[in-house]
């Protein structure tokens, strides 16, 4: 019988950062200074951060090579053409729009095509497109698969549309109230999910029937891509790059987080197809980030993002890549930890809801689970869950969304294997002590994305206890 043989990462390690792990009391002092928030602890006080794969990707010895030829001349660098040209070459659309990152390109596209009373379907809600969505006057409308909101589902495409609300959306709405389809790849909400390109090809359809664009949150388009070869039918054999411009040809526009999929630390830019969209679109960002050939974005840093687009469309750099998160995905598997299933494609997400059953959800049991991982290893997580999902703009209520989940991001080129296998560690001495944690009460909520700047206390056992013999008292006639 042939054994099988092992794999290493396709990279060597040029330069290391040093870290550093706080003891015990010092974790307990820094998780209450940042209020139960891991976004208000310092990186300094942390040991292993999946907080976010967004910016905090390692570079690569050409990226850094690009940085030090960048052209910083105020109109007209020569990295402003070279990312036009890479963008064109890899993903196929006509117009690029450089920004600062990914959200200022979100709200770009809404500025121009949205307007008051209108409604935008998507396959599930991102915290700052639906913002910029709604700051424009529209509603996002969820139209994913139910598969989505079920963490314990296997369905391998939970990032795909489901077309019978799409269509009755636009039946009852009627199109002209539909400015967009807000179509992303992967879906991060419901854990890194990936759309199909037969559900996209069917979005398509539906798209050109009714005369409706669709606009690709395209910031993990190549993980969607790797998890089309790896699943979907006639598509095995294609490579990352192919499968990657055959979803960027199915869309109209596209924003882009560069911090996520092309490597680097800061940018992004607004993608398109219509040359009087882009017209407009160029009058903007000269208003809201800078001229339109450099935006938000040094010219160096536009030559580092057209190298990593390049390096992201890699079939051996995708490969680690995901191989990574599922590796980490399945040691938790083996260890009976509650996790989004499949596992996804940039992180792997506990399932706090199962995790914490006995703490109800608003009293914020992702939070909890979080700040607990902290405390347990200075491992920094974040929270996906009742506090993203913020208050609905009519009533003023918490949203409560079905998944409930903690997010453990893993970014790109950064950790080893080791590093996973201590993040598994400390989560199931966390869930071996789960009973302890009680959830917490919010004492401060910022206006807008509330996850951000949020604080919180802890609920006390005393308190618990009082709020479960309130919940006893019978209620007066």
């Amino acid at each position: 019988m042939k054994k099988k043989r092992s794999w290493a990462e396709p990279y060597k390690i040029k330069m290391v950062e040093h870290i550093a792990l706080p003891d015990y009391e010092q974790r307990l002092k820094y998780i209450e200074e940042a209020a139960y928030n891991t976004f208000l602890l310092r990186s300094k006080d942390v040991y292993i951060d999946l907080l976010t794969d967004s910016g905090t990707s390692a570079m690569s010895d050409r990226q850094w090579a690009r940085l030090m030829i960048g052209d910083e001349a105020y109109a007209g660098s020569k990295d402003f053409y070279q990312l036009e040209e890479t963008v064109r070459q890899y993903y196929g659309y006509s117009y690029v729009v450089p920004t600062h990152q990914g959200r200022a390109a979100e709200h770009i596209i809404s500025k121009i095509l949205i307007k008051a009373g209108d409604f935008v379907p998507g396959n599930m809600y991102f915290t700052t497109t639906r913002l910029h969505q709604e700051l424009a006057g529209g509603t996002f409308v969820d139209v994913i698969v139910d598969q989505a909101h079920d963490p314990d589902s296997d369905y391998p495409f939970k990032g795909n549309v489901d077309l019978q609300k799409l269509e009755s959306l636009i039946l009852e709405q009627g199109a002209d109230h539909i400015p967009y389809f807000s179509i992303a790849t992967t879906v991060n909400m419901a854990g890194g999910q990936p759309i199909s390109l037969a559900n996209l090809r069917a979005v398509r359809a539906l798209s050109r029937k009714y005369g409706i664009p669709i606009v690709h949150d395209m910031t993990r388009v190549a993980e969607n891509a790797y998890m089309i070869q790896q699943q979907e039918p006639g598509y095995a054999h294609k490579s990352i790059a192919e499968i990657v411009r055959e979803i960027c040809d199915l869309t109209d526009a596209a924003t882009m987080s560069a911090k996520k999929d092309p490597l680097v630390n800061i940018g992004g830019f607004l993608a398109l197809n219509d040359a009087d969209l882009f017209e407009e679109a160029r009058n903007l960002v000269v208003v809201y980030e800078g001229l339109h050939t450099y935006g938000g974005m040094a010219g160096r840093d536009m030559g580092a993002l057209a190298v990593g687009i390049e390096e992201s469309v890699s079939d051996e750099h995708m490969k680690a890549r995901v191989g990574q998160v599922q590796y980490l995905g399945n040691q938790l598997l083996s260890a009976g930890i509650p996790i989004v299933k499949p596992i996804g494609t940039h992180g792997v997400f506990l399932n706090a809801a199962r995790f914490l059953p006995h703490v109800p959800q608003d009293h914020f049991p992702a939070q909890a689970l979080a700040a607990e991982l902290y405390v347990d290893s200075a491992v920094r997580a974040m929270e996906r869950g009742i506090v993203s999902a913020g208050r609905n703009k009519q009533t003023g209520e918490h949203n409560y969304p079905k998944l409930e989940l903690v997010r453990l991001t893993i970014p790109r080129r950064v950790y080893t294997q080791s590093h996973m296998d201590v993040v598994a560690e400390s989560v199931e001495r966390v869930y071996d002590n789960r009973d302890r944690i009680l959830g917490l009460t919010m004492t401060f909520e910022p206006r807008y994305l509330r996850f951000f700047q949020a604080r919180f206390e802890k609920i006390r056992a005393e308190a618990n206890a009082q709020r479960s013999a309130r919940k006893r008292e019978p209620v007066a006639n």
